[in-house]
């Protein structure tokens, strides 16, 4: 693939980082000024543990910059990932330790709450520390900015001074979206009490724009104090916008229950001076019932959670997918992306330009630097080797497994097929926790146990090193005969699938008894018709 071949397929692809990244070559069409990189952001609040949502943030927008520098010929990118740091606590989590040791620094900033984990100078820091390590497990390029380390060492105050000095024209804007209650102590400053060290929910009187100096209610006194060098925090909202004006944030993506902020938080920019940034907004996650994702409810899945039951790839490949529509997250779905991610990847080296712009595999891998589809593809689909594992039963082995994968693969070793290998790890996990519970095969009809038995009868005559391609053609010859009553081939498969291996659906019925071997299948046959 050529450059300008690449550049010209990259200006005219409809996958959705292309489209999102051709905003900013609109944005900025001879690029941004000075030569300065174009600066993408991503948001994480420490409160809590980073987390699929976090991750997902990263992925996508991560996808945009890649595209981006495709379209521009590598024109310089950086990507900050911000943690909201400075904010006050206002909820203790439910998945800590020393809970009640929070509940004595409510209102606090993070980075001045000791850490329940007794790991790190603060509770913040703790975050902070388990989001690098969580992102640098990925191999994401990214810049971690704190905002306590921006506001206490004054690299925020200018802005500050700005806020100030828009106060009016602020309020203008925030006062008519809030309840009257909540309008009338509304402040976008939120000062830090040099009494309690709480982040103040007050309203304030600008003394002194330039100075940085307000007037408000301090628990009964009113104090005249400066908001720079960490003695204060905006509202959500209007810290958002003054970040992006500061740090000249030029792509931000969010979910869709930030629209009405991503809204607000635009027009503050503008009053401040500065100009929003570039965007997506992307739809919430489901679960299995419809319902949305909720930490509190603890109806999500965690990145652990999938990362137990599949490959980092298919998550890549579940989040890449229709970002703006609604999905649903849970584990009956990893099976399925593990399989689609190869299906894309091994596309990849045949296609034309224009079609592997359109890939996912092709997106994920440039997102960790790999520009082709390098690696091996799967000798085995993550579907069969499920459903071998199902057959193996909850206490299988993976040294177990390998020794069926021996009929089926060439040079079969972990070492030789390391992503295999991880694969076999993962189902053992989901057949232990997902199918094992549920495996149930039934007993077959008068029709079924005939055609069973004629299979049976067919494979005691077949060579043991047939192929997958023969042992399939000697199924679907059985499934044809009308002898057996089979009104469609279908009706004989998902037989197969329900009297054998327990299951409504199943994979390619000669490639998996090549996988398990023709004696193995005859003994599955002779148990389903005892």
């Amino acid at each position: 693939m050529t450059d300008d071949a690449l550049l010209a397929a990259a200006q005219v692809s409809k996958a959705w980082p292309f489209e999102e990244a051709r905003k900013l070559v609109k944005r900025y069409p001879d690029g941004k000024p000075g030569g300065a990189p174009v600066l993408f952001e991503t948001g994480y609040g420490p409160s809590g543990l980073p987390h699929i949502g976090t991750f997902q943030e990263v992925l996508r927008t991560t996808l945009v910059r890649r595209a981006y520098e495709v379209l521009t010929g590598g024109a310089p990118t950086r990507l900050v990932a911000f943690s909201d740091d400075m904010d006050g606590l206002r909820k203790v989590p439910d998945n800590i330790p020393n809970k009640g040791l929070l509940t004595a620094y409510l209102g606090h900033p993070l980075t001045r709450i000791p850490d329940p984990f007794d790991k790190y100078e603060s509770f913040a820091h703790h975050n902070n520390a388990m989001l690098r390590e969580f992102l640098d497990r990925f191999g994401f390029d990214y810049e971690f900015v704190s905002s306590s380390q921006l506001y206490n060492s004054g690299q925020f105050d200018d802005a500050l001074k700005g806020v100030l000095r828009h106060y009016q024209a602020i309020m203008d804007i925030m006062l008519p979206t809030l309840r009257a209650e909540r309008a009338a102590t509304y402040s976008p400053v939120l000062p830090v009490s040099e009494k309690t060290h709480q982040v103040l929910q007050v309203p304030i009187e600008v003394v002194d724009a330039e100075a940085g100096i307000i007037r408000f209610d301090d628990h009964g006194d009113m104090v005249e104090q400066s908001i720079l060098g960490g003695k204060s925090k905006l509202q959500w909202k209007v810290d958002w916008a003054m970040r992006w004006v500061a740090l000249g944030v030029d792509y931000e993506m969010c979910g869709k229950d930030l629209t009405d902020s991503v809204r607000e938080s635009g027009k503050i920019a503008r009053a401040l001076g500065g100009r929003a940034p570039e965007g997506m907004i992307y739809e919430l996650f489901l679960d299995e019932n419809g319902e949305k994702i909720s930490k509190s409810k603890g109806n999500g899945l965690t990145i652990e959670q999938w990362l137990t039951y599949g490959s980092e790839e298919s998550l890549g490949l579940f989040l890449y997918r229709e970002p703006k529509s609604a999905k649903s997250l849970h584990a009956g779905i990893i099976p399925k992306a593990v399989d689609e991610y190869w299906q894309f990847r091994e596309k990849i080296p045949a296609q034309a330009v224009e079609q592997q712009l359109g890939n996912p595999a092709w997106h994920l891998l440039r997102a960790n630097g790999q520009a082709q589809g390098e690696g091996e593809s799967l000798a085995v689909t993550y579907a069969l080797l499920l459903n071998l594992v199902g057959v193996l039963g909850a206490a299988a082995t993976r040294a177990q497994v390998w020794s069926y994968l021996a009929n089926y693969v060439a040079d079969a070793d972990p070492v030789r097929h390391p992503e295999l290998d991880k694969l076999v790890t993962t189902a053992l996990a989901y057949n232990r926790d997902f199918v094992a519970p549920t495996l149930q095969r039934r007993k077959p009809e008068a029709n079924e146990a005939l055609a069973l038995a004629a299979l049976d009868e067919e494979l005691a005559a077949t060579s043991d090193d047939a192929t997958a391609e023969e042992l399939q053609n000697i199924v679907y010859e059985i499934g044809k005969d009308p002898h057996y009553g089979f009104e469609q081939l279908r009706d004989w498969f998902k037989a197969l699938y329900e009297t054998l291996l327990g299951s409504a659906q199943g994979p390619r019925m000669g490639s998996f008894i090549a996988l398990y071997g023709i004696a193995n299948t005859r003994k599955l046959i002779a148990e389903a018709l005892g």
